[in-house]
């Protein structure tokens, strides 16, 4: 989720019809689920929804087979899925920003308000603006001043291209009238690309977090509402003047036309990992907090979403050609 006052963005929706093919309720789950995790493995994402899994499946009776399909900005597999997944319950897909951004950038082959079937809400990222050690910026405002004084000078990486993290960079570009320099990146290389002096920056969840912590990179601004509990020391982006709250949240989704008793198997299931230690511990190792929302308020959050990613789309001209 990103706030900027009158601005929020989050995660999204679908409905909840049977349709003919769909599996029996009664008998489910009597096989293993699989769960498209849309990032690589090794990130932050993926080591809390693997987390996530290995909690869950004790509640539901069966494996949960975590398969990583990284791609297009973490579209892919859940563009993947509804393309080609029967709604039966057993092919999920983890859901990001960027699923409800994309259609509104280019042509793509779902829509969000209608081939997804959202069961629950899961968390959120912890963002910040990550340095090397011996970088000559303290603060982020320092970075941001001499992005001022260096036009397309400042080269800061990302995920990807239109991820959220590198959108907040281009609204804050576009709030303090600088101008620097995306380089997109897969995964967690951005980070290897900052320790290897290829670029001055990383934007991105706190897959950065071993580095920060070991000395190796300096964490100038966080991105949410409040400081965080692991480093509380460094200010947010709204303490250092700029008005932008974001947190990204993510959850979990089927096809569209899944039985809503197979939705409230899954929901009831997820809903009880996310209270064991065990995934609590592992996203607090990235500083995250658990943000639950139940099938039905999901949706309702994920519609709104939609139409806040089109305003976005429009204000920042993100639009492809």
């Amino acid at each position: 989720m990103i706030t900027r006052r009158s601005f929020t963005w989050g995660t999204a929706i679908a409905g909840f019809g049977l349709t003919a093919g769909a599996a029996s309720a009664q008998d489910f789950p009597a096989r293993p689920v699989t769960l498209i995790v849309a990032v690589q493995a090794g990130t932050s994402a993926d080591a809390s929804l693997r987390a996530l899994a290995a909690a869950t499946e004790k509640h539901l009776g069966r494996p949960i087979i975590i398969e990583n399909r990284a791609g297009a900005s973490t579209t892919l597999g859940p563009a993947q899925m509804a393309a080609t997944a029967s709604a039966d319950g057993y092919t999920l897909a983890q859901i990001g920003q960027t699923v409800f951004r994309f259609p509104f950038l280019r042509k793509t082959t779902y829509d969000p308000a209608k081939d997804f079937t959202y069961i629950i809400a899961v968390t959120g990222y912890t963002t910040g603006v990550v340095v090397k050690s011996n970088a000559p910026w303290k603060t982020f405002r320092e970075l941001l001043a001499d992005a001022n004084a260096n036009p397309g000078k400042i080269a800061y990486g990302t995920g990807g291209a239109n991820t959220t993290t590198h959108v907040v960079m281009e609204l804050i570009a576009k709030q303090q009238g600088i101008k620097w320099v995306h380089i997109p990146f897969k995964g967690g290389d951005a980070t290897n690309a900052l320790l290897g002096g290829h670029i001055h920056a990383e934007a991105d969840p706190a897959g950065w977090a071993p580095q920060v912590n070991a000395g190796q990179l300096r964490l100038l601004v966080t991105w949410g509402a409040s400081r965080t509990k692991t480093w509380p020391t460094v200010p947010t982006l709204q303490e250092t003047g700029i008005d932008l709250v974001s947190s990204s949240p993510y959850g979990i989704a089927g096809p569209k036309g899944m039985d809503p008793k197979i939705v409230k198997l899954l929901h009831d299931a997820f809903r009880k990992g996310m209270e064991d230690p065990f995934f609590i511990k592992t996203i607090a190792q990235f500083d995250q907090e658990p943000f639950y929302l139940n099938s039905a308020d999901y949706h309702d959050f994920a519609m709104k979403q939609i139409a806040a990613e089109k305003r976005l789309v429009d204000e920042l001209r993100l639009r492809d050609e």
